[in-house]
């Protein structure tokens, strides 16, 4: 996977370098010699990773990075460090800075195009979920989640450790209880059952473990459906880089090598459960404006634009399928009175409360939809004409059978409902002929007294 890789240095020769090597593996590049360069070149979204050299004139890297994390147009962007400082505290101040990785110089070509490609995979992904979200609140479905997201602490995370030493998983287990919420499994077949029935932020997986292959627990994390989003933490020793590689390349997170200085446990664990996290708000931001999209704000049912698409699809497996489907069209009866004696506010009480009644009398798998103002519309799959009317019966008489509450529960109305029935017939071609059928019956139950059920007899 290509990308494009933003160099950050006030060197000029280290810039070159940089590039050539990244060329070289068909990455493009920009590049930027101080700091506010830098900003700028992110705040315009031209580049997907940076590489960030600490000590430069003015602005430093650790300032860069830290500006870049806490912006919500810009925290998105994995950010490597890129230094000749090799002090563990100047590591920890990277990595608290937010910096994704810290790579000491001379850098290692395998090292760094391993993380490098690791990252743009993992931002890919992230940038998915981005434009959704971002496209969602442009629409006014959400707010901005970039700020939510971006205001994630990383503190408080659900830890799983995976290790098979007792004096290695004490102690890791010892400095991250202070801050997280940590759960050690020695077995690894245990560990993927806990993964799949509880809810983590990050996994930390031995290479070492005795009886199964560390790597290939990290994969099936990454493989399930269940625990795919769980940022995975490689535990290694120092010498083991084949493996770590390795990981990287099939998608694990991120590494710590033996032994583990615990600020860097705890500045690494803090990140990517920061990550994480910053995902998972940006999934359930889409998964909001998803379902705002299909929802009917006042009442909760699906709305319109749900219904014809469901309907579509339905009427089609029941043709092909040669399986039953019913429609009932249902309409408050005399609801303007309502409205104009007590308040659209009241009217607003009976329709929600309607939309309640009706619910608790349909399937999971009927299609309870608001098709406009006080009108609503069940699809009932795989049954028919008869046993739709008895379904139609049942949420008429559950209606009128007890008065509705209006005016914040002071005063209470009583409300019918007339409902037309219709199920799909040899010559019907379209979604629309069924509709119409059960309009005309609705019109039947009004015009015969309302309160009652009609079935199409076509």
């Amino acid at each position: 996977m290509t990308a494009r890789v933003l160099v950050v240095d006030d060197i000029f020769p280290n810039v070159k370098l940089l590039e050539a090597k990244l060329t070289a593996e068909y990455f493009d590049v920009v590049t930027a010699m101080n700091g506010p360069d830098a900003l700028t070149i992110c705040e315009q979204g031209l580049c997907d990773i940076v590489l960030l050299d600490v000590m430069m004139p003015g602005m430093d890297g650790f300032e860069v990075c830290r500006r870049l994390k806490n912006s919500p147009q810009t925290a998105h962007l994995p950010v490597v460090m890129v230094t000749a400082l090799d002090q563990p505290s100047d590591r920890l101040k990277g990595l608290d800075a937010g910096a994704d990785d810290f790579l000491t110089k001379p850098v290692d070509d395998t090292a760094l195009l391993a993380r490098v490609r690791s990252l743009v995979r993992l931002k890919a992904v992230t940038d998915e979920l981005r434009t959704r979200a971002l496209a969602s609140r442009e629409y006014g479905l959400i707010g901005d989640p970039l700020v939510l997201a971006t205001a994630e602490n990383g503190l408080d995370g659900k830890i799983l450790l995976v290790d098979d030493r007792p004096s290695s998983y004490e102690r890791l287990a010892g400095s991250l209880s202070q801050y997280h919420q940590v759960t050690v499994e020695t077995d690894a077949a245990q560990a993927l059952a806990r993964a799949a029935e509880e809810e983590f932020d990050v996994a930390i997986i031995s290479l070492d473990l005795a009886d199964a292959d560390g790597l290939r627990v990290g994969s099936q994390l990454r493989s399930l459906e269940r625990t795919r989003n769980i940022a995975v933490l490689m535990l290694a020793e120092a010498d083991d880089q084949k493996r770590i590689l390795r990981g990287l390349e099939i998608g694990m997170n991120d590494f710590l090598t033996r032994p583990v200085d615990r600020n860097e446990l705890l500045a690494r664990v803090r990140s990517q459960t920061r990550r994480k996290r910053f995902s998972d708000k940006l999934r359930e931001a889409v998964q909001e404006s998803m379902e705002m999209a299909v929802t009917d704000a006042l009442t909760g049912l699906h709305n319109r634009r749900y219904l014809d698409t469901q309907f579509t699809a339905l009427f089609d497996e029941s043709l092909r399928r040669g399986k039953h489907l019913s429609v009932l069209v249902m309409d408050i009866d005399k609801f303007k009175p309502i409205n104009d004696t007590f308040g659209h506010d009241a009217g607003d009480e009976v329709l929600r409360e309607f939309a309640k009644r009706i619910r608790s009398q349909t399937r999971g798998i009927d299609i309870v939809a608001r098709f406009g103002g006080e009108e609503v519309v069940v699809l009932v799959p795989d049954t028919g004409l008869d046993i739709a009317r008895i379904v139609a019966e049942r949420i008429r008489a559950h209606v009128e059978g007890e008065t509705f509450a209006i005016h914040s529960e002071t005063r209470r109305v009583p409300v019918t409902v007339s409902i037309g029935v219709a199920s799909r017939q040899p010559g019907d071609t379209s979604p629309q002929d069924m509709l119409k059928r059960a309009d005309l019956a609705l019109y039947r139950a009004k015009d015969q007294g309302r309160n009652q059920v009609v079935a199409d007899a076509a």
